[in-house]
């Protein structure tokens, strides 16, 4: 069994900061670091968008909505926060207490600290500076449940019914193997831890300045390989987004091929 990362968890979240409903298991919600509040999320042929300013830090909120332990493994502009890896489902994230909630404000650079998210325009961002620009402009999080083990199967009825044997004691009856062991490629795969404004520049994300985060180790075994959940907000500025037609903008003049056209005035007295 690996270790996984788990980050401290807010314990007091402001009521602005009720996620999107974003998924089943798990909610990710967009955070603007210099109000506190909720980027609001937009709905366009049934995907999630938020707006970003260039400049401006933010902060993921991922929340736990099960009744058990789940891990997240978050990725921005197919770059995993953690590791810096291009992202994949098995790599290491961020386990979550049923109900609780984590802040993840940057690329994790140690046990103690992170490097701050911050919208930029596409060439500056983190993946673009490490020539995988192809994927900027979309946050994911893979769910993944716990595996548990299955509960002692109660006493087989027919041993209690058994014949007995020559000795005159119960013979053994036959009895189903179960080592309820997931396969060892189920396990979590860690190797260090757990008018309409003009169109602008595609938004990335930078790798902004280091900022105190504390994490430490844990234990986790996925329940399985594939992701229990994929959860998917797409971002970009907000002159894109309204160019784009996902947040509405005011409606376009359309432009008058005879913009001088009137009938005869009267003249100057």
């Amino acid at each position: 069994m690996k270790k996984i990362l788990i980050a401290a968890l807010a314990a007091l979240l402001p009521a602005w900061t009720a996620p999107v409903q974003a998924g089943a298991l798990a909610d990710l919600v967009v955070l603007n670091r210099t109000t506190g509040e909720r980027i609001r999320a937009y709905v366009h042929r049934g995907r999630l968008y938020v707006p970003g300013t260039p400049g401006e830090k933010y902060s993921l909120l991922v929340t736990n909505k099960s009744s058990a332990r789940l891990l997240s493994v978050v990725a921005v502009d197919g770059v995993n926060v953690i590791t810096g890896e291009t992202a994949a489902p098995a790599q290491s994230g961020y386990v979550l207490d049923s109900g609780a909630s984590v802040d993840i404000a940057g690329w994790r650079k140690n046990m103690s600290e992170v490097a701050a998210f911050v919208f930029t325009p596409l060439p500056d961002s983190y993946a673009a500076r490490t020539d995988r620009p192809d994927n900027v402009g979309v946050i994911g999080v893979a769910v993944f449940r716990e595996y548990l083990p299955p509960p002692p199967r109660p006493p087989d009825l027919l041993q209690q019914h058994a014949p007995l044997s020559d000795a005159g004691t119960p013979g053994d009856a036959a009895r189903e193997s179960a080592s309820g062991a997931a396969p060892d490629s189920a396990s979590a795969r860690m190797e260090s831890f757990q008018v309409l404004p003009k169109a602008e520049e595609k938004l990335g994300t930078g790798h902004g300045e280091r900022e105190a985060s504390a994490a430490r180790w844990t234990d986790f075994r996925r329940a399985s390989e594939r992701p229990n959940e994929l959860i998917s907000i797409y971002y970009d500025s907000s002159a894109n987004l309204i160019a784009r037609g996902i947040i509405p903008g005011a409606p376009r003049a359309e432009p008058n091929p005879f913009p001088g056209f009137r009938f005869a005035p009267d003249p100057r007295s």
